[in-house]
């Protein structure tokens, strides 16, 4: 063990934190992740260190005022500390978008799965493994990206990912290497004896040039209690374009919490799609910073909330260089008792000139007892720009609802049909066809069971 690590170790705390499950063992097991380097092993004793000076945050904490988290630290989370190697490819079948046609990586448990990716046929240039494989066997690839793009992170949840990260996807394209293929990254959570916390970090850098479409989903064996903490950190080249879909149906009692962290280079194109279906507890916080002109950053996302469930989006895009535009466009439909919580923050600083921002939140509430807590922002210091935002909070017509009705249209059917059609611009951002019908019959599924 290294000096920093063991003193972190074995320093005596003045009382108990409210992560201090999450951590048990992260002192020792630094070096077994760290392999030795010395910039790493720095980066997660700093990190441990913030965790137990930042403590949770509180409903006074600015960007958690309308996210409790009680319900996640009354949980006796544990960090995964064995790899599952129960799961065969047989137990992936109930899991997989039917059609889909990609190039697959699975992690089970936060833990890189070799024996159940499918990525023989990957063209040159493309390097995708596992994050403690990677740093095995070639440290220097990841020694100017792992954890550069996030820093500290947004709040205590990047910390705690960095003091505990174990496995992740590493996903490098060379300059000018294109992946004609969607990647997929299927996270797998599966129960364990008690409730485990599984840290997951990510890493995908896009060469100058490169292109790829990275579909990424959480989804789980069965209803178990788990939680997910991850963060994903991506770095655009010159020219890249990088087209990314998100697909979130944790069980129904998981909590999940992600990060998101994007850099890009001049005249990059990131298209970000963003669907939130499941969890019990849910948060993402999508971290986007321009580091060349000429950049276009795309933000499209549908959230569904239902009874008893919290769903959380919270943006962050920074304009300090003149000439980019982003476009972030939620929708949301929340049902029963469900909470759904958009803070979006669009940031022009005083020489970003000829920004083109816009932000749009859209949300349909199907029941009296459903939350909606929105705030979309704008923060500008140049005078030179095109900015604009907006939100609404609505109700199905009842007038539609009666036409469909008068039809012998059931209720359940008439509410999915038009639910589906509110949501349907961001579902057909997906693009592909094979996602596109499996989140839709996934969300209508979800609609027709939904208590009127």
């Amino acid at each position: 063990m290294s000096a920093a690590a063991k003193n972190i170790a074995t320093e005596p705390q003045a009382q108990p934190g409210p992560f201090d499950g999450w951590l048990r063992g992260t002192g020792d097991d630094i070096d077994a992740v760290a392999g030795g380097l010395s910039w790493l092993a720095r980066e997660r004793t700093d990190a441990l260190a913030r965790v137990r000076g930042q403590g949770a945050p509180t409903a006074k904490t600015e960007g958690w005022r309308y996210t409790g988290l009680r319900s996640l630290i009354e949980q006796d989370f544990r960090p995964v500390d064995e790899p599952l190697t129960a799961v065969v490819a047989d137990d992936l079948e109930d899991v997989l978008v039917p059609g889909l046609d990609a190039h697959r990586i699975v992690l089970v448990n936060g833990r890189y799965a070799p024996e159940l990716c499918v990525t023989d046929d990957l063209p040159k240039g493309v390097r995708v493994g596992g994050l403690r494989e990677t740093l095995a066997q070639d440290p220097d690839a990841l020694e100017d990206l792992l954890t550069r793009i996030a820093g500290e992170g947004s709040h205590v949840f990047a910390s705690l990912n960095t003091a505990g990260m174990d496995d992740g996807l590493v996903m490098l394209l060379e300059r000018g290497a294109v992946v004609e293929r969607p990647i997929e990254v299927i996270h797998l959570s599966v129960g364990m004896d008690e409730p485990r916390v599984a840290q997951p970090r990510h890493l995908v850098r896009l060469g100058d040039g490169a292109q790829a479409e990275l579909i990424e989903r959480y989804v789980s064996l069965g209803e178990s209690l788990y939680c997910t903490n991850s963060v994903l950190e991506i770095a655009l080249g010159r020219d890249a374009i990088l087209k990314h879909r998100r697909l979130q149906s944790e069980s129904p009692n998981a909590f999940h919490i992600t990060g998101l962290y994007l850099r890009q280079g001049e005249n990059s194109r990131y298209h970000g799609v963003n669907i939130g279906l499941g969890g019990a507890w849910a948060r993402t916080d999508l971290i986007m910073r321009f580091a060349g002109e000429h950049a276009e950053c795309d933000l499209v996302g549908l959230y569904l909330a239902g009874d008893k469930q919290l769903i959380d989006y919270h943006m962050d895009v920074r304009h300090a260089l003149p000439n980019c535009s982003s476009r972030e466009t939620f929708k949301g439909i929340v049902h029963g008792k469900g909470k759904a919580v958009f803070d979006g923050l669009v940031y022009v600083a005083q020489d970003a000139q000829k920004t083109d921002a816009a932000m749009s939140n859209r949300n349909l509430i199907l029941s009296d007892s459903a939350e909606v807590d929105t705030k979309p922002q704008l923060e500008i210091y140049a005078d030179d720009v095109k900015c604009s935002h907006g939100t609404t909070v609505g109700q199905i017509e009842p007038e539609m609802l009666f036409y469909l009705r008068s039809r012998g249209i059931s209720a359940p059917i008439a509410r999915r049909m038009l639910c589906l059609g509110f949501a349907g611009e961001i579902i057909d951002a997906l693009g592909n066809q094979a996602l596109q019908d499996y989140v839709a019959e996934q969300v209508g599924q979800r609609l027709e069971q939904a208590p009127i």
